[in-house]
């Protein structure tokens, strides 16, 4: 996978990202859940400046960066439930990682290092999800 490719995907990862975690925020009550609210409102700051981090790469790079579908697959959640928002949350991470370690093969320099931090934020915002530790973010 080229560099391109890599920072391509990402990009579709994140704009997908942005729409699911959007979506579980809007789920969740600031007064009856404020850990997980909270959090989903970082995760989703995160994203969003991920998201324009990654255009900017890519128009860097001298390409058209993907843009957003209309829509994307909404996770199957409880919407009643914490828990179930939570760990949709963390699936999101999940593949927001394993996206990341693509690019962190692919790039070099910089833009390796920015990739190796948005797995590890990927891995930390997994764990504050409630999320289980593993060997390798995004595995």
């Amino acid at each position: 996978m080229s560099t391109l490719d890599a920072l391509q995907a990402s990009l579709a990862a994140e704009h997908a990202a942005l729409y699911v975690v959007g979506y579980l925020g809007a789920q969740t009550s600031e007064s009856a859940s404020p850990e997980l609210y909270a959090a989903l409102r970082d995760s989703y700051a995160t994203h969003r400046e991920r998201r324009d981090q990654l255009v900017g790469l890519v128009r860097e790079a001298g390409a058209r960066p993907v843009p957003a579908a209309a829509s994307y697959d909404l996770p199957r959640v409880r919407l009643d439930d914490p828990a179930s928002l939570a760990a949709a949350a963390v699936a999101v991470e999940q593949a927001c990682g394993a996206t990341y370690g693509f690019l962190v093969a692919s790039a070099t320099g910089e833009q390796r290092g920015w990739a190796v931090d948005a797995v590890l934020d990927s891995a930390l915002r997994e764990l504050t999800l409630g999320g289980a530790p593993r060997a390798f973010p995004g595995r």
